[in-house]
Order: structure tokens, then sequence, then C-alpha cells
């Protein structure tokens, strides 16, 4: 009897998924949503239907993908039809609305493709199901049917800073190290399935959000691997973080190895045949565990190269070659995994781009040039003319 116990306790664990497996992390979901009907006029009274509801979504930091699914997986998301005109009531109520709660980045496309909207920011709200209106003398006071749509909720992180790199070049230990937050860090490819993000403290209170996201690996502008679910995160970031191993990357027995310099130029590729307009967001390149030994002089040696990338691509595999190389702001050498100067002076780094970011992308900051062109044309407007 206790054979037979231990045996089917063992059959029941093995059939339980592990827990990656149920916590897996949702970035999009398919919906189908349809707003309220409105309510029936009374002719012999002039009288006006009810508003149907409608469905919408609203942006909120700790909602998440997976409680929407759980609660709707299967079903129509709908809200309530508007209240019929009577003659006790000539005006009907309008239909209840249904509202989501979204986490902040969501992307709202209708079945067709369309953009229905985007939530950016916590509070915001988007309509995604209209109800339709009540009859009234030009309905012939008929009320009119809800818009019905199959939707696609597309989380994209929104984030300051992302971190890019292959798997195992450091980017969990980096985000400890630098941030509060806690992702599993091991010695071995893909220890990150789902994307983190992290937080960096300032001593005056200056918060700085950073995102780790699953290692690319070749081919990821198709969709090979995590392919397209990591590169959508990248698009709502302001500033780029490469990360790459001193000692370069090889992804299997199948694969070449690669040597740091080209898996910097490799990660650069992969962007570019995604989404070229990646490559004009400003970037810092990182390379990572530079306690090892020799390490100094291959960083050393991949300096020397950006400085005359162009003349070094031509030594560069094609299969790997970008067309368009990254102009990086600044290449850093650091450790992530001890704590030491690397880190805090990154952090200072991080910080100082950002606001360089922030200065030049501000529409009510004046560029010292300009200021000086109109203060010297308000002085020849305003000044004597000389005969």
């Amino acid at each position: 009897m206790v054979f037979l116990t231990r045996t089917l306790f063992a059959i029941k664990e093995l059939k339980r998924p592990r827990n990656f497996l149920r916590s897996k992390f949702l970035d999009s979901v398919r919906l189908h949503v349809k707003g309220g009907t409105g309510g029936t006029g009374l002719p012999k009274y002039g009288g006006l239907g009810g508003q149907g509801g409608c469905v919408y979504c609203v942006g909120k930091e700790k909602a998440e993908l997976k409680a929407i699914m759980g609660k709707f997986r299967g079903k129509t998301i709908a809200a309530g039809h508007g209240e019929d005109s009577r003659k006790t009531k000539i005006v009907g109520n309008p239909g209840s609305d249904v509202q989501l709660e979204v986490p902040v980045g969501v992307t709202v496309y209708r079945e067709d493709g369309k953009v229905l909207g985007s939530i950016d920011q916590e509070g915001q709200s988007v309509i995604i199901a209209r109800g339709g209106p009540g009859g009234t003398p030009e309905t012939d006071f008929l009320g009119r049917f809800g818009q019905t749509h199959h939707i696609r909720l597309d989380l994209k992180l929104i984030a300051d800073i992302g971190l890019v790199g292959f798997p195992n070049a450091g980017k969990s230990s980096l985000l400890k190290s630098i941030s509060r937050a806690k992702p599993k860090v091991a010695n071995y490819p893909f220890t990150t399935i789902k994307p983190n993000k992290g937080v960096i403290s300032f001593s005056d209170h200056r918060q700085i959000s950073i995102a780790d996201l699953p290692g690319l690996i070749e081919g990821a502008h198709i969709n090979v691997g995590l392919g397209h679910s990591f590169l959508k995160h990248v698009e709502r970031t302001k500033l780029l973080l490469f990360i790459a191993d001193v000692q370069g990357f090889q992804l299997g027995p199948k694969y070449p190895m690669r040597s740091c310099l080209e898996t910097v130029l490799l990660l650069n590729k992969e962007l570019e045949l995604y989404n070229k307009d990646l490559l004009q967001k400003p970037a810092i390149l990182a390379v990572n565990k530079m306690d090892l030994p020799g390490a100094n002089d291959i960083f050393d040696n991949i300096k020397k190269a950006y400085k005359n990338i162009h003349t070094v691509l031509d030594t560069i595999p094609e299969e790997i070659r970008p067309e368009n190389v990254i102009e990086f702001e600044d290449i850093i050498a650091i450790s992530a995994l001890k704590k030491n100067d690397t880190i805090d002076e990154l952090k200072n780094l991080l910080r100082k781009r950002l606001d360089q970011y922030a200065d030049e992308n501000d529409p009510n900051i004046v560029h010292p040039s300009e200021l000086f062109r109109q203060s010297r044309d308000g002085i020849s407007e305003k000044g004597p003319k000389v005969t």
C-alpha cells in the first residue's frame, strides 16, 4: 500500500509543470470584446434610448496580462446594453462599461492590424470597443449595435535602459549588482527566460529603470529562439546598454566561436535587421568579466577597433557584418559579479547619458547658439537704423 501511494504521488509530481512554466511571462494576449447595444427610443413621447457601454483598457503599474488571460480565456468581454426609453423614464440610462486593467506599455491592435491605442502611463485609458448609440428620431428610435473586435494586447516594457547581449554575457549579474532587482543568476546560458525590470537608485533619490531581457541568438530578427519576444521590448527604451563577454561567445558545438568584437557586431546586425531605427538610439558598450586573465589587452583592442571600425569591418565575416554600425557614446570595462568601482562608474555614466538625452529631446530647452541668434536678431530689430 505504501509503495502504491508513493508511485501514484511520483506520477502526479511528474505531470506537474515546472515552476517557470507555471509562472510564464505573457507579453501578448488575444481577446474578443463587444460594446453594448444602444437602448430603444420611445417614438410616442420622443424618448431617447441609453448609450451602450464601452470596453476600455486603463493603465495600472502592477497589472499583468496573465491575470486577464486567466479571467477571460475563451470568453467575450461584453459591456452592458443601454436602457430602453419608457414613459416613466424618457431618457434611458447608459449601459455599464467594462474596465480592463493592463500593464503600462501595452499597445492594442485590432484584428486587421490597426492600432487602437497605447497605454504609456498609469491611469491612461483607451476605448477598445465603443458602445452603440441609443435610439433617436434620426435612427427611427432604434438602438445601434456596439463595436465587436478581436484584439491583441501587446506588451512592450517601458524602461529607461535596455540591456542587449548574448546568453551568459552577464546581464542578470549586472542587473543584480546595479539595481534592487533579484534575477536568477547562474553560470550557463539562457538563465533569463522572461524579462526582468530593476531600478537604479542614487543618493539624491533619482531613479532609473533598467530592463534585463532574454538573451539574443543568431537569427533573432527572423524570430529564431526568443526572437521578436525580446526585440520588441527594446523599442520603448531610451538608451541601449550592450553587454559582451570579454572572452566572446559560442552558442553550441555547431556554432562558430565569436570573439568579443564579433559578438557586438552581430548584436548590431540583429537589431539592424529587425528595425534599423533602433540604431539611432544612444548606446553604451560594457565589456564584462574584466577580472579574467588577458581581459585588458582584449578591451584595448576593442576600443582601437571602434576608432577605425569601417576598416576593421573588411576583416569581419560577411554573415555577421552590419551595414550600419552603432556609434557607442562610451565603451567601458566592468566586472559585474564583483563589487567594485566599475559598477559605480557605469551607474554614473548611464545617468549622465540619460540626462543628455532628456535635454536634447526637451522642446522647451533652447540650445545656447539659438539663444544667441534670437538675442542678436532682437537687438537688430529694436536698434536704431544707421543711415
